[in-house]
């Protein structure tokens, strides 16, 4: 091992190396590639940044001057690319080296100026690095080693093209190390394309799988898992612990229910930034949060401090994925609980989930509200606070408590106090309870007031509520009845809660403007509505009085129905009598005669000579073609314009040029007839009826071509159309 690294592992406390760290860092493995299969938590990021240390450093142990990398690793998850950073950043910082990332989320400006200054390390996501490689961003020419940390959850987040891309794209003469809990066997041929006379390295730990985590889990009644869920975290009071949940939605209910109750809470899921993931976590070690909530996106490389408990809050869908959930605790030597919800219809899937993934689990229920009052007890008594020395200003404030209260006020208050700071434990129903409602607590004595708004005010109780909450200070079990009159509301408040809710109203007794509350002495009479009579409306403006309602006066009887049989048969309508069928033909069989009911009536024929054909030379076929002296064929171009003015009032000869003679309205050299809408001008010949586009498709009657034409020349068909034109 090169002394820096050696310096790096002293200076950060490490007395002996991991079994793992160990074998991939054994010397005749020096320059082989590597497939190492070993369990999550057993130190496989520092063992790979050993195992490449004599690829890429010198005599010296040292890194020379940054320019294209030196080596790569390759992360599945933005989480587990940001620590892989933080472990070599520490591990190689003697050695001189400057690291760069290309991780999705992160700012593509300051990674791209990282990497131009030069970098010997690249710690990557694929899809992100893949995309600088296309772009040209990054420089592969000089890659020694490639790592390939949790290889099979890349492959199962679909990146094998990126995978293979940015492999195809490193030097052949690299060395590849690829690091799995599991080598499935799309890892195994990942490995076989590109990895040369690999070595397999299978590190089992003593023990068996996970031998530093308990498994525990607990069965509850369905409906109680968030209740258990609480339960467990305040019986086990972890310095660090993760909620696993399945959805987004589900991360987003519990981190809401457990903030509500008190814990210093965080989420983790996919839907949240880069920026807001990275906040989250360092709250965690920082100790700012003792709680984080998430999806799976946190299961696999998350290593955080002191974490002791986690809890499958939903079952995983695989025993891969509940091995890497419980193995973000009982890392590097240090023990761990992982504990599963279980309702008692999820009981054979938890069976066989642990049997999968081979573990045994004590199964028990969560623990009750006695167990956690009992523990707070116990961890009272065993505080390192009562073996502290007791400083002066201590001592003072000690002699003042005591002249003023009795030893058992003081110890009563101090532990009053130190249950307050902790969330009160759920009451659990028994695991095979059947599902049902939770009776409603007891309301208690109550003290009733008087709003100053009713129903004539449109008051209604889902706005009265929230605003006593808020003006108040209280919740709204503090609340009991909301009784709303005509012109009052009366409220009942708990007594236990009426002295804060008085402060926080103010002397004024104004929850809102506008709004009075005055405290009553008793219960008021609700027996009956408070409705009284109804008010006259008296005369309506616009029609006068309103009139009196006149009774109606009876229905005269009406005669019975006569029956169907007995009416009179001249109200029966005349039914057509059914048409005749027609005689069977001889030489049809009489079966295949035709049905009467399928008969139709020849049409009439017209009066005349039937058709009769045209007889030869009788006159020119309708088909024949014209001769060259028959006019200008329709499909040949013509040498006049598409449209002439002289049509919009002026008279125009056969050549067109104006002052043609004229002649009948309509043909060729007609007069224009006078416009009605506008005086003193005159009408053009009509436009033909189909043209969508006249200055293309329509030519004014009566041209030989363009005005001012030469004599002779060819005249337009008759019609005035023009040879259609293609329109683009």
């Amino acid at each position: 091992m090169m002394q820096t690294l050696r310096d790096a592992l002293d200076a950060r406390g490490y007395d002996t190396l991991t079994p793992v760290q160990e074998a991939v860092t054994a010397p005749e493995l020096a320059e082989r590639d590597l497939l190492v299969s070993a369990q999550t938590g057993s130190g496989k990021t520092v063992g790979f940044g050993l195992a490449i240390g004599p690829t890429i450093l010198d005599e010296n142990g040292e890194l020379g001057r940054a320019a294209a990398p030196l080596a790569l690793a390759i992360a599945p998850t933005r989480e587990l690319a940001s620590q892989v950073m933080r472990e070599l950043e520490w591990l190689y910082r003697g050695a001189g080296a400057r690291l760069a990332t290309a991780i999705g989320g992160m700012e593509i400006r300051d990674e791209r100026r990282a990497l131009d200054r030069g970098a010997h390390f690249v710690v990557a996501t694929p899809g992100r690095l893949a995309d600088y490689v296309r772009r040209g961003v990054i420089d592969l020419s000089d890659i020694r080693a490639v790592v390939l940390d949790e290889a099979d959850e890349m492959l199962d987040l679909g990146f094998r093209e990126d995978l293979e891309f940015i492999l195809s794209a490193c030097p052949e003469t690299r060395r590849t190390l690829l690091f799995s809990a599991t080598v499935p066997p799309a890892i195994a041929k990942l490995a076989q394309e590109f990895q040369r006379d690999a070595e397999r390295v299978v590190v089992a730990t003593k023990g068996g799988q996970h031998a530093d985590i308990e498994y525990r889990a607990l069965q509850v009644a369905q409906g109680d898992e968030e209740a258990a869920i609480i339960n467990t975290l305040r019986h086990q009071d972890a310095a660090n612990a993760i909620v696993f949940a399945n959805t987004r939605a589900m991360v987003a209910r519990l981190t809401a229910r457990l903030s509500n109750r008190g814990f210093s809470v965080v989420s983790l899921s996919g839907e949240l930034s880069q920026n807001e993931r990275t906040h989250a976590l360092q709250a965690m070690r920082d100790g700012r949060a003792r709680i984080c909530v998430a999806t799976d996106v946190a299961a696999r490389g998350i290593d955080l401090p002191d974490l002791e408990l986690v809890i499958h809050a939903e079952l995983p869908s695989n025993s891969e994925t509940l091995l890497h959930r419980s193995g973000r605790t009982g890392r590097a030597g240090r023990k761990g609980v992982s504990a599963l919800i279980v309702p008692m219809k999820a009981r054979k899937k938890a069976e066989r989930l642990l049997g999968t993934a081979k573990l045994s689990a004590d199964w028990t229920v969560p623990p009750s509200a006695e167990d956690i009052l009992a523990a707070d007890e116990a961890r009272l008594l065993d505080d390192p606070v009562w073996n502290a020395e007791i400083s002066e200003d201590a001592k003072v404030f000690a002699a003042k408590l005591l002249q003023r209260h009795a030893p058992e006020t003081i110890a009563a208050a101090y532990l009053a106090l130190y249950r307050a700071r902790r969330s009160a434990p759920e009451e659990l129903l028994p695991p095979d309870a059947k599902p049902q409602k939770r009776p409603a607590a007891a309301f208690g004595p109550g003290k009733w007031f008087s709003l100053s708004v009713g129903r004539s005010e449109r008051a209604e109780a889902r706005w009265l509520l929230p605003l006593l909450c808020r003006a108040g200070d209280i919740s709204k079990d503090a609340i009991g009845a909301i009784r709303i009159q005509d012109s009052e509301t009366f409220v009942e408040i708990a007594e236990a809660a009426v002295p804060g809710f008085l402060a926080a109203i103010g002397p004024g007794m104004s929850p809102e403007e506008g709004l009075k509350l005055t405290p009553l002495d008793a219960a008021p009479d609700l027996s009956r509505p408070d409705r009284g009579p109804r008010p006259d409306r008296g005369p309506r403006p616009d029609r006068g009085p309103r009139p009196e309602r006149q009774e109606r006066e009876p229905r005269p009887d009406r005669a019975p129905r006569p029956e169907r049989e007995a009416r009179p048969e001249a109200d029966a309508r005349p039914v057509a009598p059914a048409p005749t069928p027609a005689p069977a033909r001889a030489d049809r069989p009489v079966e295949d005669a035709p049905r009467a009911d399928k008969l139709r009536k020849a049409p009439a024929k017209p009066e005349g000579k039937p058709y009769k054909p045209r007889e030869a030379g009788a006159g020119d076929k309708p088909w024949k073609k014209r001769d060259e002296d028959g006019g200008a064929k329709p499909w040949k171009k013509k040498d006049a314009k598409p449209f002439d003015r002289s049509r919009d009032g002026a008279v125009s000869d056969k050549l067109g040029r104006p002052g043609g003679k004229p002649t009948k309205a309509g043909k060729p050299g007609a007069k224009p007839a006078a416009r009605a809408d506008r005086p003193g001008k005159t009408e053009g010949p009509a436009k033909p009826r189909g043209a969508a586009d006249t200055s293309r498709r329509f030519t004014p009657p009566g041209k030989a071509g363009k005005p001012g034409g030469k004599p002779g020349a060819k005249p337009a068909r008759k019609g005035g159309f023009d040879t259609p034109r293609r329109r683009d």
